[in-house]
């Protein structure tokens, strides 16, 4: 028996008492290896560390949400969108802080390719992009005369095209943004970086929230959340293929299923792993779950709440870090993120 194998063989049903029960103080420290790390299959051994335990950073937010990590600052800003603030966490120290407030109920949150942050707002039902001399920039905030339903989460691809759902969530209350009526089908879109022009590339899905593309940015993956509102909606994980020139979608089909409960904000890893922030279940669910290529699930990281929203960063990407309503956790596995942020 090899030093990983018997770090990583403790049994998934000890997982359990690991979650609600657990000490999250971080004042006692956690035996290795850490039984709400679960291995589902055996292609989940690989990315399991038999001596990195599942950590508490930060507590006292009411929903967590949009995590983006910044390579070049070291740190990890996400929103804490029902008190209208942005937070960020300090790689070097541990420090939490308040970036911005108010942050127009921002929810999805990331890094273009030149290093300024995009966030999607609830509250003014827009896309923004902050620029390096503090400036900020609306990319987005209508599509055919209508204002957006609340922008919900991004990802921005090589040729520099930023894609977002729009799934209406933040206008449904006031707790989350501003209650208005939704005007669009729910959708996603892309804004071209050259024309500013923007395109509807589906509208197959009843409420399309997370996303992220594949390793080779030849897939587009996306969470559907409608069945928080539709009764037929299935509770699965879509995949399109992107056309040649990486602007539209074709083929899409489910990816995977969630089960009983519903995947939100969503990453990929260097090998093509789908990591899904899940909950709306419980015990021995919420959390993380991990899917291989082919869409089935290997792995679970359980949380003692539901996981959001989940992001990879760190110096070597390799450090999850995952948006638990209330929390920020964190845990080293052994992959890193497919993309910068």
């Amino acid at each position: 028996m090899t030093r990983r194998t018997l770090l990583g063989g403790l049994s998934a049903g000890a997982a359990l008492a690991q979650t609600s029960n657990r000490d999250w103080s971080g004042k006692v420290p956690q035996r290795y290896p850490d039984p709400a790390i679960v291995e589902v299959d055996k292609r989940f051994k690989k990315y399991k560390l038999g001596n990195s335990v599942i950590e508490r950073l930060a507590t006292g937010f009411r929903w967590a949400e949009g995590p983006a990590w910044s390579a070049t600052g070291r740190y990890l800003v996400f929103s804490d969108i029902p008190n209208d603030r942005q937070i960020r966490w300090s790689e070097d120290d541990g420090h939490i802080s308040v970036i911005r407030k108010p942050a127009g109920y921002s929810n999805g949150n990331t890094f273009d390719w030149e290093g300024r942050f995009i966030s999607c707002e609830h509250g003014n039902r827009r896309v923004v992009r902050y620029e390096h001399n503090g400036g900020l920039t609306v990319l987005a905030d209508k599509f055919n005369g209508k204002p957006f339903n609340a922008p919900n989460d991004a990802v921005v691809h090589p040729d520099g095209g930023i894609w977002f759902t729009d799934p209406g969530y933040g206008s449904l209350m006031h707790y989350e943004g501003t209650k208005g009526d939704l005007l669009l089908k729910e959708a996603v879109y892309r804004l071209d970086p050259k024309s500013g022009q923007l395109q509807m590339v589906t509208d197959e899905i009843f409420k399309p929230n997370g996303l992220c593309f594949s390793p080779d940015y030849k897939k587009l993956y996306i969470a559907d959340t409608g069945a928080s509102h539709h009764e037929k909606a299935p509770r699965e994980i879509k995949v399109w293929d992107l056309t040649a020139d990486g602007k539209s979608l074709r083929n899409g089909k489910s990816f995977c299923s969630m089960g009983g409960g519903m995947a939100d904000g969503i990453r990929a890893d260097i090998d093509g792993n789908v990591w899904a922030g899940a909950g709306w279940v419980g015990d021995g669910y919420d959390g993380v779950q991990v899917f291989a290529p082919n869409g089935d699930l290997i792995g679970k990281i359980l949380l003692p709440e539901i996981c959001a929203n989940l992001a990879f960063g760190g110096l070597k990407r390799n450090r999850l870090f995952m948006c638990g309503s209330q929390s920020l956790y964190s845990v080293y596995v052994e992959t890193q993120g497919a993309h910068f942020c």
